[in-house]
This record gives structure tokens, C-alpha cells and sequence, in this order.
């Protein structure tokens, strides 16, 4: 009689209803794991449509592709300046599959940075994109624990035009801002192009009928350029590196 076996290498069991929470787990501890043998302390998250190409502008929305890009770019050098002065560094993350992932993942590794790509497995649409290093290059099963990862190291969030994915991970973002379960109150939630957001979500509607704060509007900012996004988000980016304890 052989030996039976042992239950961690039994891939029946793994994938088994009763085993569910060592696959929770694993995507809890094996993230952390390899965060902490890269260094990587510190992101700049971007979110944004996967259906954006950079050749095609059947609904003009290409722009965004090349913008997402550019600013992915300037920012990683900044990534390196900021290295130089205060040896502290951040890295641009994704959600790791096409369109405005692409374009972030795509910038980054131009730069000469080491770029994080946080994949999901779908039916379709969700692919890895080519710009992603290959030692942060990381998949998963469940939604929550990708987000958990998307934004526990995020010390920007940097959202382009998007659909029902790039609503649940905004939204989710904010409320958990709001309601002070992100311990990083001065993080910034950056929404490019005023005129798609506002013309899709009334948010002074929102406060009108008493559903949010005014005070909640600032929990995030608007801008419409590369330079413009640049210039607010760099000295608010130094600072919160400066004061994150990333330990915790």
C-alpha cells in the first residue's frame, strides 16, 4: 500500500469548498511575502477601464490611454528623485490586465522601474499586460483580497475614466476613506477628466439630498492634465512617504 496524501499537496482538497479559507489565506500571505522581499512599501495605484486601446478612438477615448501612459512615466522618474533625496521610493501598481493598466505598467517600465501588476481571474477581458516585472507579477481568485492589496500599500490613487470595475474600486475607495477604515487620511484619490465624472455622477446632487458631507467632496480632486495631476500630487505624495509608518 502506497502512502496517502498528505493533505497541503491534495490539489482535490485545495480547491474543495471545506479548504476555502487556506485559498484566503494564501492570497493574504503570499502577496505580503513577496511585497516585503521586493521593497515595495510604497504605490501609486491606477484604475481605469481594461476596454481602452491606445490605436483605437471608435468612442475617443484613446486619449486616456496615452494620458494614464505619460503620467505613469513621469511619475516613476519622480519615483527615482525621491529615492535619491530621502531613500524612500514608491512603485506603480495596477490591476494588471489591458487598457489603462497596460498604458500605467507600460509607463513605468520605461522608466526603468520595476512595475506591479495584481491580476484576477475572469471569463474574459482579464489578461496580464507585457509591462508588468515578472517578480510582481501576481494573480488571483478572489476579488477582496486583491483589493486589499490594490490599496493597503497605495499612497495615491490615480482613477482614469472606466466602467463597473473602475465604479466598485472608486467607490470603495472613498468609503473607505470616509468612513476612516483607511488609516491614511491624507492619501490622494485623484479622478482625471472633470467633465466624464461629473457628467456621469452628480456628487453636489449627492450632497443637495443629504447623502454625503460637503466635506466629503474633498476626499478627492479633479484635474484634466498630466502637468496638472504632476503638480498637485507630487508634495503630497513626499509627504505621506515621509509620514506612513508602511510597517503597520
Amino acid at each position: 500500500m502506497g502512502k496517502g496524501l498528505k493533505a497541503y499537496k491534495d490539489p482535490q482538497f485545495l480547491n474543495s469548498r471545506e479548504a476555502r479559507i487556506l485559498r484566503i489565506l494564501s492570497e493574504y500571505i503570499a502577496p505580503e511575502s513577496k511585497f516585503r522581499s521586493q521593497g515595495v512599501y510604497h504605490t501609486v495605484v491606477f484604475f481605469g477601464s481594461a476596454r481602452i486601446k491606445p490605436d483605437d478612438d471608435t468612442y475617443g477615448t484613446s486619449r486616456y490611454y496615452h494620458a494614464a501612459h505619460e503620467m505613469s512615466y513621469k511619475l516613476a522618474l519622480y519615483s527615482k528623485e525621491l529615492k535619491e533625496e530621502t531613500g524612500e521610493n514608491f512603485y506603480i501598481c495596477t490591476g494588471g490586465g489591458p487598457g489603462i493598466m497596460e498604458a500605467a505598467n507600460r509607463g513605468a517600465r520605461e522608466a526603468g522601474e520595476k512595475t506591479i501588476g495584481l491580476n484576477i481571474s475572469l471569463p474574459f477581458e482579464q489578461h496580464p499586460n507585457p509591462y508588468i516585472s515578472d517578480e510582481l507579477n501576481m494573480e488571483f481568485h478572489y476579488f477582496f483580497m486583491r483589493k486589499l492589496w490594490l490599496l493597503y500599500h497605495a499612497k495615491a490613487i490615480i482613477v482614469f475614466p472606466g466602467g463597473f470595475g473602475t465604479f466598485d474600486e472608486l467607490f470603495e475607495t472613498l468609503t473607505l476613506i470616509q468612513t476612516k477604515k483607511m488609516a491614511k487620511p491624507n492619501i490622494s484619490v485623484m479622478l482625471y477628466d472633470k467633465e466624464y465624472w461629473s457628467d456621469l455622477i452628480k456628487f453636489d446632487k449627492l450632497v443637495d439630498m443629504g447623502m454625503i458631507c460637503k466635506e466629503d467632496l474633498d476626499i478627492f480632486h479633479f484635474f484634466d492634465s498630466v502637468e496638472e495631476g504632476l503638480t498637485y500630487l507630487k508634495p503630497r505624495l513626499k509627504d505621506i512617504i515621509a509620514t506612513v509608518d508602511h510597517f503597520i
